[in-house]
């Protein structure tokens, strides 16, 4: 863990930063302050009736288009990847940030200046741990038509891997990298946002980017320009214009040979602190974008819950008394072998149920079922996943030996590991809703030790027995 904090961390005290917007051109004032254990990133518009929070959350993004924006309680907050760049990238976990207007200020269009303010102030180290979400196995996110291609691979530590390629003669290929998160302030908190000129022109037009003064941006040269061109240019921000060597507008210097890389990097960072926790990972990106981030982020956050759910998942003990064996599971329901689906089961209880079933080479289905490489039906674990709620059903009558339990409907069934002889699997079924004239809507989760095998959402119903 090289390198990484501990301890989730905040800033000693408030720290006040006031700046243009780079879209809406107007001046924003920015109060950030020191926040409690686990609050992450919120900001506060206190311009607003009621002053309502916006999360950083990519539950909340609700635009993408020039920069990362949030909404939440009928506030809107944009333009927000370099401020949370500089949060990562300096591994604080938890801050308020008071604002008075709609956009982050652009400032020098990186993320520097935040970071040498925030380091002015100082932090402070909290006492619970640093909330980490490791990425345990490979998680990708793919846009073919873009060409963009991310994907988070384990790793004890936050290493990111960039690369851009715009088709451009002038801006090329670039790839910009870091090893470990703490070489973002050195390598990538200056690195600033870039365009092309076309791009610039457009947005001019479209009466977009009020806030830019080409003190904030590099404008890269794609296109042959007229005199008229760059004397237009001069004129609308009163600065003489002209084309670089290097192929981008003389308005500044470049830092960095790759510093558009670095700087995609940089709204990497900033737009990946949308999953609401700090990383442990390696990040390999191609031609990523914000709207892409953003998506990534939804995608890793979507595991998130995932593990959260699995690890709060019981681990069941297929060796303890059952509830019912499979002699008194015969006499409430009617299956027999070789259709009977479930063996044991384990827990029952008004809103839930739990079966057991022991998949063995015996099975008479194998058989014929891939007998080179068996595998348990899907739908039959669906079958074993009915006869499981069958027991949970059955269980609101007195006489459950004269009932049927029939399928209504099969909702979001999913396989996700193949189950072969050998494996136990433990079946739970939990009521979607209290069961009304005997039908109940289920959802079951079949699992294979700790991990989930299938699961599915299930509305049976029972009838009575003709002639019982």
């Amino acid at each position: 863990m090289l390198d990484m904090n501990v301890k989730q961390r905040t800033i000693q005290s408030e720290i006040a930063i006031s700046g243009i917007g780079l879209h809406t051109g107007e001046i924003v004032n920015m109060t950030i302050k020191p926040a409690a254990e686990f609050h992450w990133y919120k900001f506060k518009r206190v311009d607003l009736d009621g002053q309502p929070v916006v999360a950083v959350d990519a539950d909340n993004v609700s635009d993408t288009s020039r920069g990362t924006t949030i909404s939440q309680n009928g506030a809107t907050v944009s333009t927000i990847e370099h401020l949370m760049a500089a949060f990562v990238g300096l591994q604080i976990d938890n801050v308020l940030i008071e604002i008075d207007g709609p956009e982050v200020p652009i400032l020098d269009g990186s993320s520097r200046i935040y970071v040498e303010k925030l380091l002015e102030i100082g932090f402070v180290d909290q006492e619970a741990d640093r909330d980490y979400y490791e990425i345990k196995d490979n998680v990708a996110y793919v846009e073919k038509d873009r060409k963009v291609e991310i994907i988070a691979m384990p790793l004890d530590g936050y290493r990111l891997t960039c690369m851009i390629d715009f088709n451009s003669s002038v801006l090329g290929s670039q790839h910009a990298s870091i090893s470990n998160i703490s070489e973002f302030r050195a390598e990538i908190a200056s690195s600033r946002t870039f365009c092309f000129l076309h791009e610039l022109e457009s947005l001019l037009n479209h009466n977009l980017i009020k806030g830019g003064d080409l003190s904030n941006a590099i404008v890269i040269v794609d296109k042959e320009v007229s005199k008229d061109e760059l004397d237009k240019l001069s004129g609308l921000f009163n600065k003489t214009v002209e084309v670089a060597n290097e192929g981008i507008l003389n308005n500044i210097q470049l830092r960095y040979q790759n510093e558009p890389a670095r700087h995609k990097l940089l709204d990497m960072i900033g737009d990946l602190a949308l999953v609401g926790r700090p990383l442990k990972g390696h990040i390999m990106a191609a031609r990523p974008g914000h709207a892409a981030n953003a998506a990534f982020a939804k995608k890793i956050k979507a595991q998130m819950r995932r593990d959260k759910n699995r690890k709060n998942m019981k681990v069941y003990d297929p060796n303890t008394t059952p509830v019912y064996d499979t002699v008194q599971i015969m006499n409430i329901l009617p299956h027999r072998p070789p259709f009977l689906m479930i063996d044991k089961i384990l827990e029952l209880s008004d809103t839930h149920v739990v079966g057991l079933k022991n998949v063995t080479m015996n099975e008479d289905f194998f058989t014929g079922h891939f007998p080179g490489s068996p595998v348990f039906p899907g739908v039959l674990q669906i079958e074993a996943m009915a006869q499981t709620g069958g027991i949970l059903v059955l269980n609101t009558v007195p006489d459950p030996e004269n009932w049927l339990t029939l399928f209504l409907k099969i909702e979001n069934a999913r396989f996700k590991n193949q189950v072969t002889p050998g494996d136990t699997i433990i079946f739970n079924c939990e009521l979607l809703e209290p069961i009304r004239r005997g039908i109940a809507r289920m959802k079951t989760v079949s699992m294979v030790g700790d991990k989930v095998v299938s699961e599915a959402e299930l509305m049976a119903q029972i009838v009575k027995v003709k002639g019982n």
